[in-house]
C-alpha cells in the first residue's frame, strides 16, 4: 500500500493517494499495527474489519469506502501475481447505498445569494466559492483551488478534474466573472481565484477546504437550511435542479464530468423518490375525488378524465 501511495503522489493523484492512506491507517488499527502477507487476507479477515469498522459507528457507505480501496490494492497484488486470488470481499458489503439527500432548491440558493454577509469576509467568501461552485456545474473544491489563470481562454474555462483526469469545458458566464471580480487573486499568483498561495502544500488546501465547509456551515444556519451547507450542496443541487427542468440525464452526466450514468444515478435517486412521491399523492387525491362523486347517490357513470402526468415525469 505506501508503494501504491507513493505512486499515486508521484502522478499528482493527492487526493486519491490521501484516501489509501487513511484505508491503510484504519486497517493498521484494525491490526493493532501489525503487518499481513496478502495470502492471509481470507473472507474471516476482511469480514472481521468489517465488523470492526461497523463497531466504530461507520455507515454502510464509509465501510464501503474502506473495503473498496483495500480491494483495489488487493486486486493489483493479484494482477502481479503476488498472490492467488481467494475471493476474499465476496462476503462483506462493498456497494454504494443511497445517500441523504443534500440538493436545495432555487429559492434557497436565491436566499444564500442574496443575505448581506459584507461584516463577516470569511463566510462571504466562502458563500461565493459555494456559488461559483454551483455556477460551473458542480466543481469540486479541489479544482476551484487549482484553477490557473491561463484556463480562461476565449470565453471557455477548461480544466482537468483531479479525480478522473477527465478534461471540462464550461462556457464563461457574468455571474461567473463576478466572483472573480469581486475577489481578484494576488497580481503575481498564477491561480484564477485567491484560495491557495503555494500549490505545493497540501497542508494549506486542507486547511483552507475545512475552513470553508465550517464557515458554510454557519451561513447555512443565517438562511435556516436543516442540513449542513458544504460544497457537496452546490454539486447536488445543480443536478438536482437540471432533473427537475427535465434535461436528460445524459447531459447532467456529461456536465458533472461523470464517467458514468450510473454515478450521476446516484446522484438523483431522491430527487425521482421525490417526484414519484407527488405523482402518487395526485392519484391518490383523483381517487378521493372519484370516490366522493360515486358516492353521492345520483347513480350516474363517473367519467374519469386522464390526468396530465407531473412536472418532470413528462
Amino acid at each position: 500500500m505506501e508503494t501504491i501511495i507513493t505512486q499515486l503522489e508521484q502522478l499528482e493523484k493527492y487526493r486519491t493517494s490521501e484516501t489509501y492512506r487513511a484505508t491503510l491507517r484504519s486497517f493498521s488499527q484494525f491490526r493493532n499495527g501489525r503487518d499481513i502477507k496478502m495470502d492471509e487476507i481470507t473472507r474471516e479477515v476482511t469480514q472481521a474489519y468489517e465488523a470492526w469498522l461497523c463497531a466504530k459507528g461507520l455507515t454502510k457507505n464509509s465501510t464501503s469506502f474502506y473495503m473498496r480501496i483495500l480491494r483495489a490494492v488487493y486486486n493489483r497484488a493479484v494482477e502481479k501475481e503476488l498472490t492467488t486470488d481467494k475471493k476474499p470481499f465476496r462476503h462483506v458489503y462493498t456497494g454504494i447505498d443511497k445517500t441523504v439527500k443534500r440538493a436545495i432548491p432555487l429559492r434557497t440558493l436565491q436566499k444564500i445569494k442574496e443575505i448581506n454577509l459584507s461584516t463577516r469576509p470569511s463566510l462571504e467568501f466562502a458563500r461565493d466559492l459555494f456559488l461559483f461552485s454551483f455556477y460551473t456545474r458542480g466543481m469540486s473544491f479541489i479544482d476551484m483551488a487549482y484553477l490557473k489563470k491561463g484556463d480562461l481562454n476565449y470565453g471557455i474555462l477548461s480544466y482537468r478534474r483531479r479525480k478522473t483526469g477527465q478534461m471540462l469545458h464550461i462556457r464563461w458566464e457574468h455571474c461567473m466573472q463576478e466572483i472573480v471580480n469581486k475577489h481578484p487573486s494576488e497580481k503575481e499568483s498564477p491561480f484564477l481565484l485567491p484560495i491557495l498561495k503555494n500549490q505545493h502544500d497540501r497542508n494549506e488546501y486542507r486547511n483552507k477546504l475545512h475552513q470553508t465547509n465550517k464557515s458554510l456551515k454557519q451561513v447555512g444556519l443565517r438562511v435556516g437550511l436543516s442540513i449542513p451547507l458544504t460544497l457537496y450542496v452546490a454539486r447536488h443541487s445543480w443536478a438536482s435542479i437540471a432533473r427537475n427542468q427535465n434535461i436528460p440525464i445524459s447531459v447532467i452526466s456529461r456536465g458533472m464530468g461523470h464517467e458514468s450514468e450510473v454515478t450521476t444515478q446516484i446522484y438523483l435517486s431522491s430527487i425521482d423518490n421525490a417526484l414519484v412521491d407527488n405523482a402518487n399523492a395526485q392519484i391518490l387525491s383523483a381517487f378521493t375525488a372519484v370516490n366522493k362523486v360515486s358516492k353521492s347517490g345520483t347513480g350516474s357513470s363517473v367519467k374519469i378524465v386522464a390526468m396530465r402526468p407531473p412536472v418532470g415525469l413528462r
